[in-house]
């Protein structure tokens, strides 16, 4: 996600926040697979197994990870996706993985992470998701 410049990053936090506009820009503009994890975050089926059949099995670990499977967040780890394992945890509200983000300057994360969190606390999910 380091890859994302902080403008998208910003849009994706907007798609996550129900922004339609912005999630169908980022749909259509080459970023389909934010717009799969923003929907999947909001608790949606249909985009996680998108995620899972088009080569974003992180992203979908990384949502499993945030709603709390264990199980998820070690394949993050077994699989080297450090950053999302960290970034799932500023999502939890962890305060070591929020340091981190401070410490190296990587302030929008924080801003995505209590959305998601946001998101999280907010909502009940009827969830049927695949299990890593």
């Amino acid at each position: 996600m380091l890859d994302y410049d902080p403008k998208i990053l910003l849009a994706f936090g907007e798609a996550i926040r129900g922004n339609k506009k912005i999630f169908d820009w980022l749909l259509n503009n080459g970023y389909p697979e934010l717009s799969a994890l923003a929907r999947s975050i909001n608790g949606s089926e249909e985009a996680y197994k998108w995620l899972m059949e088009n080569n974003f099995a992180h992203f979908a670990a990384f949502d499993s990870a945030v709603e709390g499977s264990e199980k998820a967040y070690q394949w993050l780890a077994q699989h080297n996706f450090n950053f999302l394992v960290v970034f799932a945890d500023a999502c939890r509200g962890k305060p070591k993985a929020i340091m981190w983000f401070r410490k190296n300057d990587l302030d929008i994360f924080l801003r995505v992470a209590r959305l998601i969190s946001d998101i999280r606390a907010s909502k009940t999910f009827d969830y049927h998701k695949l299990h890593f």
